[in-house]
């Protein structure tokens, strides 16, 4: 038995090794032998599992598993097919025993007055920079720059500006 955390454990016959040629560097040893392991693991079919662990665990695979629900996991790290064998079990528990973990609920909370307050007052801040931008002061010799009445946009007769 594989044993995952307190609720899930993993018979050793779900688990399906088989051992391929490893791949990269390696001298004339990568062409005799086969010490790459390949673990296979029906995580669908397995009764060790409970729905949502399911659901979790097929989301956090993402491209390790297959449409049939088969866990495929590639170990090629070490030279010995033995450590290879033990590094994809490991990975796997580790796949599983993240996936046990149920996501913390977002609770929603409010904005502090205070969060409000600084926001308030960076946008304030923020207003009063542009418009100094916009209110450059006119140098001699040159013409001051066109406001809104020098594009064509005049205030309407009888306009009274809300902030006067």
């Amino acid at each position: 038995m594989i044993r995952i955390n307190d609720h899930i454990s993993l018979h050793e016959d779900d688990i399906d090794l088989s051992f391929i040629r490893s791949s990269g560097p390696g001298g004339q040893n990568v062409n005799k032998l086969s010490t790459a392991a390949q673990l296979r693991f029906a995580a669908r079919q397995s009764p060790h599992l409970s729905p949502p662990v399911l659901a979790r665990l097929t989301k956090l695979a993402g491209q390790r598993m297959t449409n049939d629900g088969v866990i495929i996991i590639t170990a090629e790290r070490f030279r010995s097919q033995e450590r290879n064998k033990q590094d994809a079990i490991d990975r796997l528990v580790a796949l599983i025993a993240q996936a046990a973990v149920a996501p913390k609920p977002r609770r929603a909370t409010r904005p502090t007055l205070a969060s409000k307050r600084r926001r308030v007052e960076a946008a304030s801040g923020r207003q009063r920079r542009a418009a100094t931008r916009r209110q450059e002061p006119s140098r001699p010799g040159q013409e001051p720059a066109p406001g809104p009445a020098g594009r064509g946009l005049t205030p309407p007769q009888g306009f009274i500006p809300a902030c006067c």
